[in-house]
């Protein structure tokens, strides 16, 4: 996936967890509604000013924005990465993230 398209999703995923509407965000980083629409559809590059008036505005720092993975098809490489993840874990912690996986699963 293009990395433009990444970087605007990834700002769509922070505003909407912070539960805030795009004419709000954009409101309060001074920028018009539909020019923040077209970032976060991977449109538009912003400069470097509105990237940290919209992490200002998102209370993250514009790296939070870049922190992004392209999305991964290859089953094995995903397994390697959630083994990766869960290798270095106490049996506490890998208890817990069973129950998550067979609670998000209904195993």
């Amino acid at each position: 996936m293009d990395s433009q398209i990444l970087f605007g999703s990834r700002i769509r995923s922070i505003r909407e967890a912070a539960d805030l509407s795009r004419e709000v965000v954009a409101e309060r980083a001074d920028i018009n509604a539909n020019y923040l629409g077209e970032i976060e559809r991977g449109e538009k590059w912003p400069s470097l000013e509105i990237i940290h008036q919209l992490a200002g505005t998102l209370s993250v720092s514009p790296s939070a924005f870049l922190e992004f993975e392209a999305e991964e098809t290859d089953s094995n490489i995903l397994l390697t990465k959630l083994h990766h993840v869960l290798s270095n874990r106490n049996t506490d912690q890998l208890q817990q993230a069973l129950r998550l996986l067979r609670a998000l699963f209904q195993l």
